[in-house]
């Protein structure tokens, strides 16, 4: 079976955040089916050129046709991991210093998923199953559906669209339908308009085979107004075609026993390794090494919707139980200067790293006791799985993917994987974290609650089977 993937960005080429993780991981877990013939297509932006421009294959060109607009697109390839990946170059909408944010989105992207299509004949590729991520290239289903349906060499092609954060959109003005797009304002006007204005996530869940998101839990939310941004109607109404598989990581990058930026290496069967990393976490902080003190992390955009608003109402008193805190990231201007303060505040207590550094964050993930993720919308999450690798143990709010990969502890039977909390209030969330803390004072049973959470598989396998069942149900090929 040929699997096309569509999306933005993809490790180890480009990465924004959790959609390149999973370009870049998700392929090859489903490639190392031998039945499987998977590829991926991605912009060729400044950066790739730059880093990698030595190693991209020349494959063909050709001309997209956007509108009234002729454009040169350039295909090159780079094979890794058992997958091609492809690259569309136009160096007028992709050599840029920035991958998104630009005041021509729409036309890049449109672009993007013309090409993606166009390229097939290049490329000598069609696939039984496009599968495309996020706005970024939902075009390409639209465009599929409405201009492509009746050519013989495209007609038999099934499409899956995944919502990986239903509140990036693709929302742009209604003028430029036809001048930028080429839809037709009476024949596709409806199957991207939403309240008054395009929506090419809306366009692609009309015109997609079958919608996916990251967790069954945050697909079955994205259908409630609290949770849908604006599109629990449209979602609501094509149910019939949405499901959730959760998301998984790279175990082989994420892997305690292997990595060799953590102070000393450790497993689930000897982690005599995680003190070691826990003291240095200590002293790199600048916090008293003390291993009956329970280390308390967070790794996170800093932004309300994260759960920072409860961290800062209840922060003091968390402190006041016995714990350091440590925070890794960068974000709103207001919540970077309070979390600075409070670093200020209680200089013994805290420490403050507001960064972006992939490194750093693996020494945290290990030296931490407990990881905080208190979110107020999850799609899926990767870091209460990452914390889990490294043997320290989830404390999370019961939302999207949070809820579908941690599982309360019960102090009666020793079931559960990590700690969670219902609604989004600081006094449930501190009491998350202070049963976290009882356990944690029981050296048995936390060192229990270690290991068991580090044996758990959270691999790519158990998620890249089920997008492969997805795959074989769309087009009847088992």
């Amino acid at each position: 079976m040929k699997i096309l993937f569509a999306g933005s960005e993809a490790i180890p080429f480009i990465s924004t955040g959790g959609l390149g993780d999973v370009l870049g991981s998700l392929p090859q877990a489903i490639a190392k089916d031998e039945g499987m013939d998977v590829r991926v297509v991605l912009p060729l932006y400044k950066s790739i050129k730059e880093k990698f421009g030595s190693q991209l294959k020349f494959v063909g060109q050709t001309t997209v046709r956007l509108s009234w607009r002729n454009q040169y697109c350039g295909l090159f390839s780079i094979e890794n991991g058992g997958v091609t990946y492809y690259f569309i170059d136009n160096e007028y909408y992709f050599k840029r210093n920035s991958v998104y944010g630009d005041f021509d989105d729409a036309e890049r992207f449109a672009f993007f998923g013309k090409a993606v299509l166009d390229i097939m004949p290049v490329a000598n590729f069609y696939p039984d199953v496009l599968h495309t991520n996020d706005w970024q290239s939902a075009m390409s289903v639209v465009y599929l559906k409405r201009k492509y349906s009746n050519s013989p060499l495209y007609k038999n092609i099934k499409t899956v669209y995944t919502i990986h954060n239903i509140d990036y959109q693709g929302i742009f003005s209604m003028y430029i339908l036809g001048d930028v797009f080429g839809l037709d304002p009476w024949g596709d006007r409806s199957v991207v308009e939403y309240n008054g204005l395009i929506n090419l996530t809306k366009g692609a869940i009309v015109c997609a085979d079958r919608v996916t998101t990251v967790s069954q839990r945050y697909a079955n939310e994205i259908q409630t107004e609290f949770y849908s941004s604006g599109l629990h109607y449209v979602l609501h109404l094509y149910s019939g075609k949405l499901s959730g598989i959760v998301n998984g990581i790279d175990v082989d990058y994420y892997d305690p026993s292997r990595d060799t930026v953590i102070a000393k290496r450790y497993d689930h069967k000897n982690m005599e390794g995680k003190s070691e990393c826990k003291k240095a976490l200590q002293e790199l902080c600048g916090l008293p090494v003390d291993s009956n003190v329970p280390v308390v992390s967070m790794i996170s955009r800093l932004a309300s919707h994260k759960g920072f608003d409860l961290v800062k109402f209840i922060l003091p008193e968390m402190l006041a139980c016995g714990i350091q805190f440590v925070l890794l990231g960068t974000g709103e201007y207001e919540l970077e200067e309070y979390f600075k303060a409070m670093q200020m505040r209680y200089p013994d207590k805290v420490k403050v790293f507001l960064e972006f550094n992939k490194d750093l964050s693996k020494k945290i993930y290990a030296g931490s006791d407990i990881f905080l993720m208190p979110s107020k919308s999850e799609p899926c999450g990767l870091s209460q799985m990452i914390s889990s690798r490294y043997g320290t143990v989830p404390v999370v709010r019961e939302t999207g993917g949070l809820y579908d990969t941690i599982k309360p502890y019960n102090k009666y039977t020793g079931e559960g994987n990590g700690f969670t909390f219902a609604n989004y209030n600081a006094h449930e969330m501190k009491d998350a974290v202070c049963r976290a803390i009882e356990l944690f004072h029981d050296k048995r049973k936390w060192a229990l609650m270690c290991k068991k959470i580090m044996e758990i598989d959270f691999s790519w396998n158990a998620s890249a089977e089920k997008y492969i069942d997805l795959y074989r149900d769309m087009t009847g090929e088992y």
